[in-house]
């Protein structure tokens, strides 16, 4: 309160003044300071003329009565507080002013006393201060807000808009004022941009996780008039002092300019400025990655060189506009005679590559050669010219004839030049091996065939950590071949070809059954682990019998349901979502965890996810890879790993080679990780070795622990 406030009395008896007077000398030396008015346009003329920091107030004055006689002072001071002197006989109307805008009212007469009159006006006048302060408080905050770039709106807690800044609604094409009180979702419209449904409030993710959060990266907002432009934004909750949430606020910005930009310099750096296709750098990036899911699904892929023949001399003597639009046309013919899933790339010049991705025999690549060849031996008709031109092809296919997209590439080439060197218009496999690869593959399924009842198949298990504690969580069932004469043989050698012959699934049954007999026999030494996972293939599941197999398993080998975990690709769960689900759920029922196997490489459907009863999220091998120097990758396996998290599934990482990439996972709060950094895949007898020695860890640090309870330390 400030120092020596000016009091203004109007009206009141001459024994009022009196008391007033005393009363205000009494308070406090200089408090306050007194000036007094026995009319009321003599009062509001003090008012104006000299600054008055509160005003006591007579209801019953010569010149006005009652309730008139607050209007007439809020009207010419409305910021000063006002209190009443009421008598007994007009307290109810003293009451009634206090509803109309009064600070307090006092009693008058002989019944004023020193302590009431003093606390009445310093809590007046203190309230005062405190609402002049809020005021410019909230004024400088209203105008920060609407000088801002971002749009701002808030709500209360049942979803109702509060607030728009200028940005706002401009954005939304809501002003204020018809805005506060009506329900978010007729305000702030947003929907997802690929599939047009609205998308997750984000005041209720705001509130629901008590922190800020931002919307999908394919936002859309609804503009009042319907027009469209996609937005970035975030929400964030608000608490009162108590920290009660009180609602949300929303930021939000135009990004459509934007996006579009760097959506269009990302397609210039990674096509063909000419034909529109891949470049160079994008399809060596398809490559890889089709490699590395080639690699583990024992699939072949295929790389197609194509290099036109005698296309020189048509730009020689055609000049190169016609060399350009025969090119723009030959790209035109190339894409639709392969798959959506294959890509067709120009390297440059006159030369074309093709990616064919898991193929089911090699021989399918020469079939894709001849039609490409076919495609492009049409006539073309380019400024009144008639062009005829044919292709030499060369195929590498992997794993044959290379481990990694250079090579590959390489291969094609090579091949290429065989082709033209053989008259031009043809096709040539870098290695004329076909037979050979077909005596192979009839070699390998003659063998799979004996190869249970002969006892040839072993299971090596690679361990899962825990990335927090260190400690080994269980372990993932792998496969090898123990062949007779090509020694022991991975999964890629021969799972596809099982698979193709129908033999996968009296394997994967003997996989099953063995691993669950291996934990069983864990679990009866003492040994103490989580899970054990086990993959399912498509064929697999996609049998009737599957649940009755499984079933079958745990029952002949006593093993407890919450030991085992199924791990299925994302594949395998699309294929018939409904049926899918119904078994899982039946496994799932039954205490047995669910996985899904190389997740990120598939949809990666959310909401397919949700509809499974899916524990657990297996990140695959190709982007933990290079986590720590790609920030594509990072950025992928960091959201999946965050999308586990918000779903509370565990995530396992797969590949986990170095210790950065292990960093990486740490930091990010991945649960588990399983690669060649904590151990490659080994037999029974040294896992069995692993989990003593980790049991052995947490007795000596069990012991440890009571030694320092023990010593009070």
């Amino acid at each position: 309160m400030p120092v020596n406030a000016n009091i203004l009395l109007i009206g009141g008896s001459a024994e009022v003044r009196l008391r007033v007077r005393a009363a205000l000398a009494k308070i406090g030396q200089g408090a306050f300071a007194l000036e007094s008015a026995s009319r009321l346009s003599d009062g509001i003329e003090r008012l104006t003329s000299v600054g008055v920091d509160a005003v006591l107030v007579s209801l019953t004055l010569p010149d006005c009565q009652g309730i008139e006689t607050l209007n007439r002072l809020l009207l010419a001071a409305p910021h000063v507080p006002i209190l009443i002197l009421a008598n007994g006989e007009d307290e109810s109307l003293a009451r009634e002013v206090l509803d109309r805008g009064a600070q307090d009212y006092l009693r008058g007469g002989a019944q004023l006393d020193y302590d009431t009159l003093g606390r009445a006006l310093r809590s007046a006048i203190s309230r005062k201060g405190a609402e002049d302060a809020l005021f410019l408080e909230k004024e400088r905050a209203q105008v920060t807000l609407n000088s801002i770039g971002d749009a701002v709106l808030s709500t209360d807690m049942t979803g109702n808009v509060t607030y728009l800044n200028v940005v706002a609604e401009r954005m939304t094409g809501w002003s204020s004022a018809e805005a506060v009180g009506r329900r978010l979702t007729d305000v702030f419209c947003v929907l997802d941009r690929d599939t047009h449904l609205p998308a997750a409030n984000p005041m209720e993710l705001a509130v629901r996780s008590g922190q800020t959060v931002g919307l999908a990266a394919n936002t859309i907002l609804v503009r009042r008039d319907g027009v469209e432009f996609a937005i970035e934004d975030s929400a964030a909750p608000i608490s009162d002092r108590r920290g009660t949430l009180t609602g949300a606020v929303i930021v939000f910005h135009d990004v459509s300019e934007s996006r579009a930009m760097t959506l269009k310099m990302s397609h210039l750096a990674q096509h063909d400025f000419l034909t529109d296709l891949p470049n160079r750098v994008l399809f060596n990036d398809r490559l890889s990655h089709s490699i590395a899911l080639a690699h583990r699904s024992g699939k072949p892929l295929a790389v197609l060189f194509v290099d036109l023949d005698h296309f020189k001399n048509i730009n020689d003597s055609l000049g190169h506009a016609i060399g350009d639009q025969l090119l723009r046309e030959v790209a035109l013919r190339l894409v639709p005679c392969v798959r959506e899933s294959d890509t067709v790339s120009r390297q440059g010049g006159d030369e074309f590559v093709v990616l064919l991705s898991e193929l089911s025999h090699p021989e399918d690549a020469a079939i894709i050669a001849a039609k490409l060849r076919t495609a492009l031996i049409a006539p073309y008709t380019i400024a009144n010219h008639d062009l005829h031109v044919t292709a030499s092809i060369g195929i590498s296919v992997y794993p044959d004839d290379g481990q990694d997209a250079e090579t590959m590439l390489k291969s094609a080439d090579t091949a290429m030049y065989h082709a033209k060197d053989s008259g031009r218009n043809n096709h040539q496999f870098f290695r004329q091996s076909m037979n050979a690869r077909a005596v192979e593959r009839q070699s390998i399924e003659a063998g799979l065939r004996q190869a249970v009842d002969r006892q040839e198949f072993v299971i090596f298990y690679q361990p899962t950590v825990n990335l927090e504690t260190g400690r080994i969580t269980g372990a993932e069932a792998l496969i090898r071949w123990r062949h007779p004469d090509r020694g022991l043989l991975a999964p890629a050698a021969f799972i596809g070809i099982a698979e193709e012959s129908g033999l996968i699934e009296p394997i994967g049954r003997w996989v099953l059954r063995e691993a669950c007999r291996q934990a069983r026999t864990w679990i009866d030494a003492g040994l103490r682990f989580d899970r054990l996972a086990v993959n399912i293939s498509a064929v697999e599941f996609r049998n009737p019998g599957c649940y009755e197999a499984v079933c079958a398993a745990l029952r002949q080998t006593r093993l407890e349901p919450q030991f085992l975990e199924l791990e299925l690709t994302e594949t395998v769960l699309l294929r018939n979502v409904d049926a899918t689900s119904v078994v899982l759920h039946s496994l799932s029922a039954m205490g047995i965890g669910i996985a899904v196997d190389d997740f990120g490489t598939g949809y990666s459907s959310l909401s397919h996810l949700r509809r499974f009863p899916i524990n657990t999220l297996k990140v695959d091998r190709s982007f933990v890879q290079h986590v720590a120097t790609a920030g594509s990758d990072a950025a992928i396996v960091g959201a999946i790993i965050a999308m586990g998290q918000r779903l509370a599934l565990r995530v396992v990482a797969e590949g986990v080679e170095t210790k950065g990439q292990l960093n990486f996972l740490q930091a990010q709060g991945c649960d588990e990780g399983q690669g060649y950094f904590f151990g490659r895949p080994q037999s029974a007898e040294s896992f069995r070795a692993l989990l003593e020695g980790n049991m052995l860890e947490e007795a000596a640090s069990r012991s440890y622990s009571s030694a320092l309870q023990g010593t009070g330390r």
